[in-house]
């Protein structure tokens, strides 16, 4: 689903005025399954892939900040960070690596997908978050829901950026009650409008000739 589309206008209407009408831990809820549907708008399955990088960096976190000595949480970062970036590299980096040694003489099949959308970002983010834990800038989050909601949340989900938790955990917690004013209202429809302004009058306008350079650097 991409921002400059009539789907996503449709989208944002109904999510936006429920969101405001709810509150609570429904709020939460109603971020989460609308981040889920937002991501599954081009490849539903690979939503298995956030979540899977979801659940291993929740639980590096938390066992992290339990570890009872200096050993043990090094050993918890490195798993994180090894285990995460596994699935960046499965998806990302598998047929560069294969492609590299298929021309010194080997003969390993490819891997024939479509590159999941945002990988890096939600990648890198769950990443900042757990060396974040590690070095004590942030606590480890204990509620499932709203650490799943800072890797997931759609405004930030496919093109970055990439959040700091110290920034945006606070402002998930504060969002079950937090009601919305003129001025919210008033500064957050001025940023969606001038990011869209900048995206579909200059970028678009621009992306032909840009990208005829790039095409002819030489």
């Amino acid at each position: 689903m991409l921002f400059n589309s009539f789907d996503f206008l449709v989208f944002f209407c109904i999510f936006y005025v429920v969101f405001f009408l709810s509150k609570g831990t429904v709020r939460h809820l109603l971020l989460f399954a609308a981040s889920c549907i937002f991501y599954a708008w081009f490849i539903p399955k690979y939503l298995l892939i956030l979540f899977v990088t979801i659940a291993i960096d929740y639980y590096a976190a938390i066992k992290i900040e339990n570890a009872v000595s200096v050993r043990e949480r090094h050993l918890s970062l490195i798993l994180g960070i090894i285990n995460t970036c596994a699935v960046l590299f499965v998806f990302k980096y598998y047929n560069f690596f294969i492609d590299n040694l298929n021309h010194v003489g080997f003969d390993f099949p490819y891997w024939h997908i479509i590159l999941p959308i945002g990988l890096s970002f939600h990648t890198f983010q769950s990443l900042s978050y757990v060396i974040d834990v590690y070095r004590k800038k942030v606590p480890a989050e204990r509620n499932l829901l709203i650490y799943s909601n800072f890797v997931l949340m759609f405004p930030q989900l496919i093109a970055g950026p990439i959040e700091r938790a110290g920034h945006l955990m606070p402002q998930l917690h504060a969002s079950s009650h937090t009601r919305l004013n003129q001025s919210d209202f008033t500064i957050g429809m001025t940023l969606f409008f001038s990011g869209l302004f900048k995206k579909m009058v200059v970028a678009d306008n621009i992306a032909p000739y840009v990208t005829s350079v790039f095409d002819n650097y030489t």
